[in-house]
């Protein structure tokens, strides 16, 4: 049971990051339907082929969103999803398309994340909710965040990640050096990329080590930089046509687990939910570790790649400093990491910052990627996380 490799990524769209917006503000919908726009003429698919889609929230509505979308676009659909996994999203959006084609309910579908800015309120007076500035999620009345963490200065998710990293540190001990090789070797990627947001400023160890301590034992050179920008794919039956615009990108196999809302409540702060999600992946495509060309993790900080290397077995439990020292894990090293830069170094677009890593994983199955180039890519593993490490998912792609 599972996913029978019948669905594939046909088309994708990157909106270069930016650290400063400058160009219009517009709509989020409008944002998606540009996005969508770009990732079907990648794919060389018509619009009215299009008989579903997977969209996360967006701002101008709060319910009925795939029904906002679909209209927005013109588009009928077979099958509309509205994902709220955070920076789970993307990876959840794929299998869910891939899913439903294979259920037979659609051949095309569309998944985008928008993340530039949006244009102001025009309505004088609207309130400022300083919770959601600092990052407070479920911030609502009765939520057990709001009573219990929020008043107490649990806010966002340095904190969150910070304890988790400290935790690390007094259960399997903290080699800082290693940590920060992560970033380092992130940064390498990020300079063969031109559109990452910190390409052509290398760093070393000592950078990162030397950056302001935000959340101990995390510096700022470990912490993902925020951008504006946003990504789409397009998922659809392989057979639908004989000669694709581009190699298709099979989706072999997927995973998902979520365990809690936020870390206090986490039965254990080092056993994160990726490890059940990558499990299933790999066992539904029959893919070993040993067998993945490229890894495209989640790395909303050092800790979070670290953890994920960990608990989706391409090291033991405990040995993940140790697996990073012992490898290059650069695009041209003995283990590709994030080589678009990972979220670190190429940008964190919001809640698209999780889709970058799948299209990135898109390209180099494409043989597309230029001077970042993997040699003799064909599978790849690519993860998601959501919340704080609450919520992850996982997928397997193959070269079609």
């Amino acid at each position: 049971m599972g996913l029978k490799g019948e669905a594939a990524i046909m088309g994708v769209a990157d909106w270069k990051p930016e650290r400063k917006f400058s160009g219009r503000r517009a709509p989020m919908v409008e944002q998606w339907a540009e996005l969508a726009r770009e990732a079907l003429a990648d794919a060389e698919i018509d619009a009215a082929e299009v008989d579903g889609l997977v969209t996360p929230m967006i701002t101008e509505a709060r319910g009925f969103v795939p029904a906002t979308v679909a209209e927005y676009l013109g588009l009928e659909v077979n099958f509309a999803e509205k994902v709220d996994l955070g920076g789970a999203n993307a990876v959840g959006m794929v299998w869910r398309a891939a899913a439903a084609i294979e259920l037979g309910l659609c051949n095309v579908v569309l998944c985008a994340i928008p993340a530039r800015p949006i244009p102001h309120d025009p309505r004088p007076g609207q309130p400022f909710d300083d919770r959601i500035i600092y990052g407070a999620s479920s911030n609502s009345h009765g939520s057990p965040q709001a009573e219990f963490e929020i008043p107490y200065g649990h806010l966002a998710q340095n904190a969150g990640y910070s304890m988790i990293a400290q935790r690390y540190r007094a259960v399997h001990g903290y080699d800082e050096r290693a940590m920060a090789k992560i970033a380092v070797d992130q940064r390498t990627n990020a300079c063969a990329h031109p559109d990452a947001v910190f390409h052509g400023q290398p760093i070393t160890e000592d950078d990162v080590l030397a950056s302001r301590m935000i959340a101990d034992p995390l510096h700022l050179l470990e912490i993902v930089m925020p951008v504006a920008g946003g990504h789409a794919l397009v998922v659809a039956r392989r057979d639908r046509t004989t000669s694709p615009a581009h190699r298709p990108v099979v989706i072999a196999g997927c995973g998902e687990r979520l365990t809690v809302k936020s870390p206090p409540n986490a039965r254990d702060l080092l056993e994160t939910p990726v490890g059940v999600a990558s499990e299933l992946a790999f066992s539904m495509a029959g893919v070993s570790r040993d067998e993945i060309d490229l890894a495209c993790v989640y790395d909303c900080y050092t800790i979070t790649a670290l953890l994920t290397l960990e608990d989706a077995g391409f090291c033991k439990k405990g040995q993940g400093l140790a697996f990073v020292r012992d490898h290059d894990l650069t695009f041209s090293g003995d283990f590709p990491l994030n080589t678009h830069g990972g979220q670190l170094s190429y940008g964190q677009a919001g809640g698209a910052g999780g889709m970058s890593q799948v299209n990135e994983a898109v390209h180099q199955l494409r043989h597309e990627a230029g001077d970042r180039q993997v040699a003799n890519c064909e599978t790849a593993f690519v993860s998601g996380t959501g919340g704080v490490m609450s919520e992850q998912s996982a997928l397997i792609l193959r070269g079609g």
